[in-house]
């Protein structure tokens, strides 16, 4: 898919991911609208970009709504990335007692409920796009995590809703099959975002020597490139691919 004179939307923009994929799309020629919780991230990233901020909750209606007529003010949209996502820390029976559900039901939403929420809202506006030459409209791509295969104690909520997400891909895809419009999910392993940066240099080091090979933390710019090779190859839908140096995480 060429990005040239199209536009893109990519949640969780603001930050990690989200930027290094807003900017990969921007280098390719996309017009990229950044959705972030945090509004003066977005900005910064957009202004960086030359694209466009939009602030919001991507479990919101109103703000993915916005996002995407944003882009379609900048171009056809062609390409949506859900990137948003938390990732935080519970058991489900522990020392204080069971797993907090609101807890639980805040991941699922951001997660899980957020990429459906952008999937929905921008699938229905590539349908009306008009078909590039090989009949393709647009694609969507998901950001589920290895954690959905292999996810540790701790990581009942965010693994549930990865582990939605990769399910959410195909039956997705065989429904917009019909329109060019395709569905394609990332599972990334141990990537070097802000994240990381909260943990001590041992702790990270640690983490470091975990993937095969390279056996490093992956970079947000890999992420970013994956992306683009997605788009660059209509053959990938409906699938889920891992980008995590062959790392198969232990139990804890």
């Amino acid at each position: 898919m060429d990005l040239s004179g199209s536009s893109a939307v990519v949640t969780g923009g603001g930050s990690g991911l989200g930027a290094a994929t807003a900017e990969a799309l921007a280098q390719a020629g996309a017009k990229v609208v950044v959705l972030d919780l945090d509004g003066a991230k977005a900005t910064a990233v957009a202004n960086r970009i030359g694209g466009v901020a939009v602030a919001g909750d991507v479990a919101e209606e109103a703000p993915v709504i916005a996002a995407v007529e944003a882009a379609e003010a900048l171009g056809p949209l062609r390409v949506a990335v859900a990137c948003a996502g938390i990732a935080p820390a519970a058991r489900v029976a522990g020392r204080s007692g069971p797993h907090d559900l609101a807890l639980f039901e805040r991941v699922v939403r951001v997660n899980l409920v957020g990429t459906f929420n952008l999937l929905r809202v921008a699938a229905a506006r590539m349908t009306t796009n008009g078909p590039l030459a090989d009949g393709e409209r647009g694609l969507v791509v998901c950001t589920a995590s290895i954690a959905a295969f292999e996810g540790q104690i701790g990581q009942a909520a965010y693994a549930a809703s990865k582990g939605g997400v990769v399910g959410l891909t195909l039956p997705a895809a065989r429904e917009l099959a019909r329109f060019g419009v395709r569905v394609v999910t990332i599972a990334p392993g141990l990537i070097h975002t802000p994240l990381m940066d909260t943990l001590t240099p041992e702790a990270r080091e640690a983490l470091s020597r975990q993937p095969l090979f390279p056996q490093r933390l992956g970079r947000p710019t890999e992420f970013g490139a994956l992306v683009l090779a997605i788009a660059a190859n209509p053959l990938l839908n409906g699938e889920t691919i891992r980008l995590d140096g062959a790392l198969r995480l232990p139990p804890a």
